[in-house]
């Protein structure tokens, strides 16, 4: 099966994908395109699928760039391979020829590109991530390598959406401790239980830090197993692990 590489408009002219789980050579729980080395998939076979999403964004595997992904707000810059995965939830690079990749399996993966400067980034960016800013500060460094922050487009690729997104209501707590403002990303759910709009909070950070254009692709990972890994629909299947999704941008 051939890969499945879900792209947008608002980034265009620069190659970027946005990878569905079709297309790899993992099997079982982690059928598909698994790109997760931290998984307990098999690690030649993680690789294999690796080199896949290498080849397809035009670069050698030691070109496709990740980050040791740990719920932050931290950054790093890029300006050539890394020996060493940095622990960072965000990339940019104003170097052609590397590909940045963000890890996911319900948290979102936004790309981040100013082609008329020649800067682009990617985050990886779960609630956390999100409420302590790991989307500003992506702006930030790439304002850094000379990036405009009008002309910066955002893009939000496949996400848990908000009617698959249960929380309890201490959840709901540290976000109106933040802002009160945030109750309207929230709606009733069962009982005590409330449904979070994950990207549209995500879209209003954006928004306000005032960028050219952020979007989101409006696909679910949770409602649509066949094309996406989702790790709360594995802990609610009860299956001991789940793959994780690739998105890439580079210039």
């Amino acid at each position: 099966m051939t890969l499945e590489i879900l792209t947008s408009d608002v980034l265009s002219p620069l190659r970027h994908g946005f990878f569905t789980r079709r297309g790899g050579a993992s099997s079982g729980v982690f059928q598909g395109l698994n790109c997760g080395g931290g998984s307990s998939d098999l690690s030649e076979v993680v690789s294999i699928n690796r080199a896949r999403v290498a080849s397809a964004m035009g670069v050698a595997p030691d070109h496709l760039l990740t980050a040791h992904q740990v719920h932050s707000p931290d950054v790093a810059v890029a300006d050539g391979p890394l020996p060493v995965a940095p622990r960072a939830d965000a990339l940019v690079t104003a170097t052609p020829g590397l590909a940045l990749a963000i890890l996911t399996a319900d948290c979102q993966p936004v790309l981040f590109a100013d082609p008329e400067a020649g800067v682009v980034g990617a985050a990886h960016a779960g609630w956390r991530g999100a409420r302590d800013g790991v989307l500003e500060a992506t702006l930030d460094a790439m304002e850094g390598l000379g990036a405009d922050r009008g002309d910066i487009r955002a893009v939000i690729g496949p996400t848990i959406s908000q009617r698959a997104y249960e929380v309890g209501p201490e959840f709901l707590d540290s976000f109106l401790a933040e802002d009160r403002d945030n109750a309207r990303f929230f709606a009733n759910g069962n009982g005590d239980r409330m449904l979070f709009d994950l990207t549209a909070y995500s879209l209003a950070r954006l928004r306000a830090a005032e960028i050219g254009q952020a979007v989101w692709t409006r696909h679910c990972t949770y409602s649509d197993p066949e094309r996406f890994f989702s790790y709360r629909r594995a802990v609610h299947a009860g299956e001991a692990d789940y793959g994780r999704l690739i998105s890439a941008i580079r210039l």
